[in-house]
């Protein structure tokens, strides 16, 4: 598996709780914030929930 560092771009104000409980389980919370997590299937479906708020790399 490769690894994918998501970093959190945009605040979470006025966004559903499922979205915000989605940035939680993929280890954000507040802009700026990067997490390095495997790119399992089940990390890349929460990312592309939240594409608006993270941006993406392949690490």
């Amino acid at each position: 598996m490769s690894k994918l560092i998501i970093t959190q771009i945009h605040s979470q104000i006025k966004c559903p709780k499922r979205q915000k409980d989605t940035l939680r389980a993929l280890g954000l919370g507040r802009i700026g914030k990067s997490n390095e997590l495997e790119g399992t299937p089940q990390v890349r479906g929460m990312v592309e929930k939240v594409h608006h708020l993270v941006s993406v790399k392949e690490a």
